[in-house]
């Protein structure tokens, strides 16, 4: 395909090459001759770029990337050649009238991306027919004095003899009058056919335009698969999203945990606080202890009062020491040193007293030794209260050790507490709006499928009052077998509105049953439409009132489906109503064939069989005697003529009553291999529709073999007209067609009986022919043919009856015209009594009646065909009077 598009190029660009840019060759005649090629060349590329696309997309998803390089840059070079060829083809003005040339993206696709190929477009290429080119008018005054070349000399001789040369070189105004009156019948018919060029090229854009339409469907679907797809992934996101629910429950878990750890941490410092207060009450016992001491102390120095008064002044100070030492710490190292001065000076105060008493004799000895003593208990007392005071200091530094820890481990603690808190709040925040675009999304996929649905919808009650549409046509059987599957479908879209209400997470439930109601739905809608083309006035105006009501009902349920608010209050039972509507008007249009008996059904079609053999017979009879009669009553050209055209009947007639034979036995052969174990009445009773068709259709033949005998009668007595006799062979073919398609519905195609009978059906139609051809050269030889003696008549007596002429052509035109319409009101009052309105015992007066009905009036099949067929136009011939009428759907 590459090589093909690269040979394809290189031809446009040696084409473009020959021709000159600098002038407008394309208007030229050498430069069309270059460029006409290149039509068809636009054309194979349009399709060779399509195909090359679509089969590019195929191998990338079946190849690695990295193998299909070459191919993507080959196709590269192509596209972008193919994009210049079609932008220069464009801009010529030889291409805009005779092509469309398609538009190419701006770049090519990407393979590489498998969606891609949704947002291609197939090119589409369309020549516009052309119209045919406006005749010259011919000039209303003949210019040239020179005497037609078709008049003759003699004429204008004796014109001139009896009224003078002319004057001058005018013509009388009556020919002037009729040439203009032939000039506007050209160009009537010219833009007759103007129109036909036009309607022609209006329903090659109504094509292209269904193309489009059609690209435009294909590419709705591909967007439907887009959004399954996304509909996974969304469903993928849940199942993250569940994931991290999990999660923040772990993360709960460790809140917990953190929280036990706190609680841990406080118990701690709990028995922290009660060792403090132990250490606390410890040194209140120790201070007690030294109470006591100092009070022996006081004890033992009575002998002296100044030693004792220093004594208790320095207990005092101790105690004072040692409540401010509790109260402040910072201030024991002061009281201290304040101390030691008071007891160097109490020192010195002693040494002064030792020096006074050292006069004395008597207590000297005594005083030194107890001052000794007192001294060395003081030492003793002033470690021990060191040696307190130390300990204190170091309980006191670890207590406040403990505290700073404690402090620490409560900081961190907390700090970890805000910090999972933080963490858990974010967690919330982020479920929250996760939960929040799942039910977004969900939304989101309800109403683009509530829209989608309206769409479909809509178009289903568009084709209510489409034109188009008229032509379509259904059963009540298909109609009632639609509306009973959208009937069902409401219960399931009932149910799916309730689970999203109750959980709005999952709209699957409600998303797949609104598509499948609308789609059902509309189908509904559109065969009710159809059903009621082919249904009777007062039945069918209800059907297409129900139809527009079900449309109704079901736009307002979709558009309330798009609507939040309106979401909850949507009713999809109000559905049931119109569904069940159009279910009952379809089980009413339903044909009533069973409201006959089974064995007369059955005996009917024996009973038509055996009249339809009976009447050929009949025929052929009654052929034979008006030969034997015409021989004796007839001689020379006219015996002749009949005699040829009789024979033909005859022939007619044999290989009609040999196609009724084969027919029937084709019949029996079909009804005892479909039976079964059932009776043949049961079988035609089962298979109502093809039994009425046989009947219909051996009803029609045998009322045309009666009517050919007597139209031949009437031809042979001259007392009818030739064109009865053409009318009733067209009219006995037809009937043997429609015989011949009712008895090969249900016959297997390997049967021997269907070949025969397709071998008398061609038979028929042979012979039918040679009865056509027999009539109009009898016709031609019967008729006398007079010549037309124009040596008495003068100029003016000619203009005279030429105009006679032309005013009895155009009454012949008029009543023709007339004629036509005629017949066609006459073919569609047939196929609506025939085919729709027919009723038992009620024949007309030139058809045959359908199958015999009740009493009532009945409905019958609308799939059946007319009990007549219409005769194809290849059997119409307009020397024969006979017009091919449009037949048109009611």
């Amino acid at each position: 395909m590459f090589d093909y598009m690269d040979c394809e190029l290189k031809l446009s660009e040696s084409v473009f090459r020959q021709l000159n840019t600098a002038i407008a060759v394309s208007q030229m005649s050498s430069g069309q001759c270059r460029l006409a090629p290149l039509i068809q060349v636009i054309q194979d590329c349009s399709h060779l770029y399509h195909y090359t696309v679509k089969l590019m997309f195929k191998l990338h998803a079946c190849l690695p990337a990295d193998t299909l390089q070459g191919h993507r840059d080959r196709f590269h070079e192509q596209f972008h050649s193919l994009k210049n060829f079609f932008r220069r083809a464009s801009d010529m003005l030889y291409f805009k009238r005779l092509i469309q040339i398609p538009r190419l993206p701006e770049g090519p696709p990407n393979f590489l991306r498998a969606s891609a190929l949704a947002e291609h477009i197939k090119p589409v290429v369309v020549i516009p027919e052309e119209a045919p080119e406006d005749e010259e008018p011919e000039n209303l005054i003949e210019i040239s004095s020179a005497p037609p070349a078709g008049e003759p000399v003699v004429v204008a001789d004796l014109f001139d003899q009896t009224f003078g040369p002319p004057n001058g070189s005018m013509k009388d105004d009556r020919d002037i009058q009729i040439e203009n009156l032939k000039r506007e019948v050209e160009t009537l018919r010219a833009e007759l056919e103007k129109i036909k060029m036009e309607a022609q090229r209006y329903i090659s854009q109504l094509k292209g335009q269904v193309n489009a339409l059609e690209a435009e469907l294909e590419e709705q679907r591909k967007q439907k698969q887009k959004a399954l797809v996304d509909n996974e992934q969304l469903r993928h996101e849940l199942a993250q999203l569940k994931a991290m629910q999990l999660e923040g429950a772990r993360n709960q878990s460790l809140r917990e945990e953190a929280e036990r750890k706190a609680s841990a941490t406080e118990a701690r410092y709990s028995k922290l606080k009660e060792k403090h207060n132990e250490l606390i009450n410890t040194h209140a016992e120790l201070l007690r202890k030294n109470a006591d001491t100092a009070k022996q102390l006081t004890v033992t120095q009575q002998s002296q009062e100044e030693v004792a008064r220093v004594k208790e002044q320095l207990a005092f100070q101790m105690e004072q020491v040692k409540r401010e030492s509790e109260m402040k710490m910072e201030e024991q190292s002061d009281q201290l040193e304040k101390l030691k001065r008071e007891l160097a000076a109490k020192a010195g105060e002693l040494a002064h007293a030792q020096e006074a008493l050292s006069h004395t004799e008597q207590s000297g000895s005594e005083l030194s030794a107890r001052l000794d003593t007192l001294n060395a208990e003081k030492e003793a007392l002033t470690g021990a209260m060191r040696q307190r005071e130390a300990e204190l200091l170091a309980a006191q530094s670890l207590v406040r050790e403990k505290e700073e820890a404690l402090s620490q481990e409560q900081q961190r603690s907390s700090q970890e507490k805000g910090e999972l808190q933080g963490r858990l709040e974010e967690k919330e925040s982020q479920e929250q709006e996760l939960r929040q675009k799942l039910l977004d999304d969900q939304f989101a996929v309800l109403r683009s499928a509530a829209a989608e649905a309206e769409a479909i919808l809509q178009d289903a009650v568009s084709k209510l009052d489409d034109p188009l549409h008229l032509r379509c046509t259904s059963s009540p059987d298909y109609l009632v077998s639609r509306a009973q599957a959208a009937l069902d479908t409401v219960s399931a879209l009932e149910k799916g509105h309730s689970q999203y209400l109750t959980c709005s997470e999952d709209a699957s439930a409600l998303v797949a049953a609104l598509t499948r109601f609308s789609h059902l739905t509309a189908d509904t809608i559109v065969n009710g439409g159809a059903t009621s083309h082919l249904a009777p006035t007062d039945p069918a105006d209800r059907l297409i009132d129900t139809c527009r009501e079900c449309g109704a009902r079901a736009l307002e349920l979709t558009g309330q489906l798009q609507d939040r608010t309106m979401l909850p209050r949507a009713q999809p039972s109000l559905m049931r109503a119109p569904l069940q509507g159009l279910l009952q008007l379809g089980q009413d249009l339903k044909p009533k064939s069973l409201d006959v008996r089974q064995e007369e059904l059955g005996a009917m079609v024996d009973k038509e069989m055996a009249a339809t053999s009976a009447a050929i017979e009949d025929a052929v009879r009654r052929i034979e005697d008006m030969m034997n009669q015409a021989r004796h009553e007839s001689s020379g050209v006219k015996l002749e003529v009949n005699e040829r055209i009789l024979n033909s009947c005859t022939d007619l007639m044999k290989a009609i009553r040999l196609l009724v034979m084969t027919s029937t036995s084709l019949q029996k052969e079909i009804v005892e291999s479909g039976r079964g174990a059932a009776t043949q009445q049961e079988f035609y009773a089962k298979n109502s529709r093809w039994t009425e068709g046989l009947i219909s259709a051996s009803k029609a033949v045998g009322w045309g073999a009666t009517q050919l005998v007597e139209s031949a009668d009437k031809v042979v007595l001259h007392m009818g007209k030739y064109e009865e006799l053409i009318v009733c062979s067209h009219e006995i073919a037809a009937s043997t067609a429609q015989l011949v398609a009712a008895s090969k519905v249900k016959a297997d195609k390997h049967s021997p009986h269907l070949s025969r009978l397709q071998e008398c059906s061609r038979s028929v139609n042979e012979r039918a022919a040679n009865v056509v051809a027999s009539t109009k050269s009898g016709q031609e030889q019967i008729e006398d043919r007079d010549t037309m003696d124009f040596s008495g008549l003068s100029l003016i007596k000619l203009k005279k009856q030429e105009m006679e002429t032309q005013v009895r052509v155009l009454e012949l035109e008029k009543t023709l015209e007339a004629e036509r319409v005629r017949l066609g009101e006459l073919r569609r009052q047939h196929y609506v009594l025939a085919g729709v309105m027919g009723t038992p015992g009620e024949e007309e007066p030139s058809r045959p009646s359908p199958a015999p009905r009740s009493s009532a009036t009945k409905k019958p099949p609308l799939a059946q065909k007319p009990s007549i067929a219409p005769r194809p136009d290849s059997q119409l011939s307009t020397k024969d009077g006979i017009y091919p009428a449009q037949l048109v759907n009611y």
